[in-house]
This record gives structure tokens, sequence and C-alpha cells, in this order.
């Protein structure tokens, strides 16, 4: 068998023919490994350099097997392409190309003309369920969904965040044909499709990596979640790196999200991510990168990554609406408008100043344009990190829920919004799992105790009423009902205005800055690609201000008060070019 370079070796169960496939284990821990059949067939694998194990066998798509490490464990491919169940079970051969794609020429969509859609796939139904909700979301003006993490995970429900096998799509959504379905199905709606993947950590059950590749861990560099990842390994770098290919030349999805990359201790990882996906997607293929990253680093934007989640503007815009300021909202609670003003105008808000915490985080982020930020109102995290896991709507008036709303979507910044916003969804979206025995205990007493340094769980009887994450109901509470009301017209009219008067003339978008014009109210304006000038005007305060719109008003809640800026109230205007205010 020819040897091959560590470069391109890959991970897992690659077919070769429709009868052959290879299988690899980098297994650097091990003496022996094998195939094991479920048939009953046991076959050695031969050992490589550099702690690899490799094999080809006469397999077919949907054969299934996993790994015996030394005759005593059998193991889960941690590269399974599909699992026949849980991630403790047996893993499945793949065929890549056995689904018939009906529109493979999708290009995708240009980063300025994104509006995007964030859903979990289990409450909706599995791949399938997404899919139903397709035209209605074209129809509303979303050009993109992103899906929460589809990687492996123990049980039946759980955010994604918990995954272990990154190359398996949740096989309790349906199977790798059916995902590739929905994605068809979208592109078939103009939709683009987004996939958030975990790169910084494994979850707590089902990862069997440090038995057989202690390598793969880092004991001296320690994440929230455990040991981080070695990154400084080739073997470990290719495994993300192929992954990240997999999604999105298997998978033909359009882009991908970095969860929380801060935990990542390894910039170049980053930087190799971006380079390879660059060079590997066809030339006029529009592919998104977008990270989520604590520490605001604005070098890894523009040229690398499209853009990057900017909880900052999140944050202020949430203390300004809610009142709220514990914890991580106690960054935004001292002068919040002057911080709103200085996100519509610079992107981020902490470009290198200290925090609650006495550290320094970020950097000046002026210079990027505005798509470069990713604005919202609600996500996944602000949802379900409450405790009860209530909406905005349901903490703010709808008034200043609308106005916030007309910022989010005539702002050049790319807007993003969590299932059942456009509807104020009454549904709440708690934190759930589906873990047993101690773990399960584990993870219920630590979502309960994460919440004793808020006002309101202060009291411990209080703390015990936070729903179990690992009960049925509390997954079950999570699925919207979704039905049109004022608020979705708002959304559809607004949508309407940015793809008709902003989306063609967000190529070349610059900020022109932003000021305060009383508590709680900022006015914001930015030259657009083609010379004209957006302003917006935003009163999440409880006074009326003295501050007329120009004669190119676009867009106004509530209508027709242009005289003055009211409570809890945003206007839009577009001045043409060379007839600017």
């Amino acid at each position: 068998m020819p040897s091959r370079t560590l470069e391109t070796w890959p991970h897992g169960a690659i077919m070769l023919d429709a009868q052959h496939t290879r299988f690899a284990l980098w297994a650097p821990d091990a003496f022996y490994v094998s195939v094991e059949l479920e048939n009953g067939k046991s076959i050695a694998m031969l050992p490589q350099a550099d702690g690899w194990f490799e094999t080809e066998l006469a397999c077919p798509a949907g054969t299934r097997y996993r790994f015996n490490i030394d005759g005593e464990k059998d193991v889960p491919d941690p590269a399974s392409r599909a699992q026949a169940s849980d991630v403790h079970g047996w893993s499945l051969v793949v065929d890549p190309l056995a689904y018939p794609w009906r529109h493979s020429q999708w290009q995708g969509r240009p980063w300025h003309e994104a509006v995007i859609y964030e859903v979990h796939v289990g409450a909706l139904g599995g791949y399938a369920g997404v899919e139903k909700h397709l035209p209605r979301l074209a129809e509303l003006g979303i050009t993109a969904i992103e899906l929460m993490p589809l990687a492996q995970f123990p049980g039946e429900r759980n955010w994604g965040y918990d995954g272990v096998l990154p190359y398996a799509p949740q096989a309790s959504y349906g199977t790798p044909e059916q995902l590739k379905h929905l994605i068809d199905s979208a592109h078939e709606h103009g939709l683009a499709v987004i996939l958030d993947v975990v790169y910084n950590h494994f979850g707590p059950d089902g990862n069997y990596l440090g038995q057989y590749a202690q390598g793969f861990f880092r004991e001296d560099v320690h994440t929230p979640w455990g040991a981080g990842i070695d990154f400084d390994r080739r073997e470990v770098r290719n495994f993300f790196l192929d992954n990240a290919l997999m999604w999105l030349l298997e998978y033909r999805f359009d882009g991908l999200r970095l969860d929380a990359v801060h935990a990542i201790d390894n910039p170049g990882f980053l930087k190799e991510l971006a380079q390879r996906v660059r060079q590997q997607v066809d030339i006029g293929r529009h592919v998104w990168l977008v990270l989520e990253n604590e520490f605001n680093q604005a070098n890894l934007l523009g040229q690398d990554f499209d853009a990057q989640w900017n909880d900052d503007g999140h944050n202020a815009l949430h203390v300004l609406l809610t009142g709220e300021t514990d914890a991580y909202y106690s960054d935004f609670a001292a002068d919040t408008t002057a911080k709103l003003a200085r996100c519509l105008g610079e992107g981020f808000i902490y470009q290198g100043d200290t925090t609650r915490h006495g550290h320094a985080r970020g950097e000046p982020s002026a210079h990027l344009p505005p798509s470069a930020f990713v604005l919202f109102l609600q996500n996944h995290d602000q949802i379900g990190n409450r405790a009860l896991g209530e909406r905005l709507h349901q903490l703010c008036s709808p008034q200043a829920l609308a106005a916030a709303t007309t910022l989010l979507l005539m702002s050049p910044m790319i807007p993003l919004m969590f299932m059942g916003d456009e509807v104020n969804a009454s549904e709440p979206f708690l934190f759930f799992t589906d873990h047993h025995g101690e773990l399960a205990e584990a993870v219920r007493e630590g979502r309960r105790n994460e919440f004793a340094d808020f006002a309101a769980f202060h009291d411990p009887e209080r703390r015990e009423r936070i729903p179990d994450p690992n009960a049925l109901p509390t997954f079950q509470q999570c699925a919207p009902s979704f039905a049109d009301n004022a608020h979705t017209q708002l959304y559809r009219q607004l949508l309407s205005l940015r793809h008709r008067h902003i989306v063609p003339h967000l190529p070349g978008s610059v900020a022109l800055g932003a000021q305060v014009l009383a508590e709680g109210a900022v006015t914001a304006r930015w030259r657009l690609g083609d010379g004209s000038l957006l302003q917006i005007d935003l009163n999440l305060g409880a006074t009326a201000l003295d501050h007329p719109a120009s004669a190119h008003l676009l867009f106004e809640t509530p209508a027709g008060q242009s005289a003055q800026l009211p409570p809890y109230s945003a206007r839009v205007t577009l001045s043409p070019v060379g007839e600017h205010p």
C-alpha cells in the first residue's frame, strides 16, 4: 500500500468506489486497531507512520462499522459520516455522491445580500421540518437560513454545542440525504444555507479520542469545556479543515459560522481555514465565513472572514430596551447610548477598552465596512441563556421593539434574526439536553447555579424553578408557532425596502459616524456605495425630540411623526447622490 504524507491523509471511512472503502484512524497511543463490522467480522488495520492505521475493505454504503482499540475498547469513528443511532453506536459508510442534486448550478449569493434567519433544526421537526418553512421565509425577504450545529451529539435533543462527531449530521434530524435535500430545496427558493460549526471543544459524552489519541488535546491550555484542542498538530488541524471543506463541497452549504473562536488558541488555524476554503471553492461561487469571537479581533475580518457576530451591538440595544444590567450586560450599563453610537459608527464597542473583569478587549474596527458586522436583537444564546427563555417582545414595549427592528433591518450591517422573531413567538427557547445519570444531574445543577448572580434568582428556591434541561417538556416547549401578525408585516415591509433601496448599494459603503441626541436616542449616517446617504434616527428613550426628518424620508415608526422623533421610534431617510441634507 503506497504511503501518504500527513498533508493528504484523510480521517475516517472514504469510499473508493461503489463497493470498496478505505478506513483511516489516527491513534498514536494504540498498539493495535481493527475495523469491526456488524456482521461479526474483525479486520486488522495496518499501522502506518506517525500513529496512523489504515485498511481497505469491500464495504458498500450503509455498512455499519466501528473501531476496536488494542482488543479492548470499541469506539465509533471520530470522523464518522453518519451514525446508525447514537454517538456510542455503529458508524455508517456514506456515499457522498448518492444524492442527485437538482440545483447543482447554484453559485450562492454575495455577502451584502445576506438577511439571516437562525433556526434550531430539532425544534422545527428535523431536516424535513425546516424545509416546510422555506417558501414562507423566502417570501418574507429572508435570503439565508443558519442551522445551529448538526454534529452528532448524545441523545435525541441538544442545542448542538455538545457534539462529539463533527462529520456526522445528527441522526435524529434525518439522514445525510435529507440534509442535502433541505439545502437543495433552499437553493431552489434562492436561499443560502449557513452551518454553525464548533471547532473549539467536544461535548462531555461520547468523545473517545483521548483514549487512543491523547495528543489531540493540550492539558496546558483549558477552555470552559475542558482541555484545549491542540491545533499545532497537523493531524488535528486537518481533522477540522477537512470537516469544513466537507460541509462546503459535499453538502454544498453556502457558509460556516465558527462558534467561539476565542477558545481556539491558534490564530494561524483560522487563517489557514479561510485560505483553504477560498482556494478550494470554485471561482465564482459565493461562500461566507463568519466568526463568533469574544476578543473582537478586527484583524481577522475583511480578506479572511466576511464578518463577526456583533454581540456588542446586541448588548447595548438590550440594555436600552429592557433596562437589564445583570452579568455581562453590566459592561454596557454605563454610557449605554454612547456605546450604541460607537457601534453604529465604528462596528465594535470594545476596541481595546477594559471590561468589568479588568481585561482589555477588542481591536480598532472603524476601518471595516458595515457589512463586516452581523447585528441582531436576538439569537439562540441571547434567548436561551435566559433562565426562562423569554423573548424580547416579552421584555420591552412593542413600540420600542418596532423601532429597534427598524434599525436591525435597515442599517448597512448584516441583519440576523432567530426563528420566531418575525411573529413575536410566545414560546420560549430554553436550554435543553438529553443527558442521563450523573452527567444529567451535573448539567441540571450547573444550569441553575449559572443564575446565582442574577438578582431575580438569588433565592435558591427560585433557582429550583428553572426548567430541567434534560426533561422532555423543556424541549417540547421550544417549538415556535408561526402566524402572521402586525410584527410580521413590519418585517415584510422593512425587508422589501432593504432589498429595493439599500442592498444594491451596500458594496463600498462606509460609516460616517453616529451622535447621541439624548439619553436612549442616536442618529447614524452611512454613505452607500453609489454615493447616496443613509441616515437612521433611533429614539429608545421616553421623551420626544425635536429632530425633523429630511425631505427624503424612506420609513418611520410610528408613521406620520416626521416633525419630531417620538419616544420609542425610528426613522430612515435615504438622500440621493448630490442631494444630501
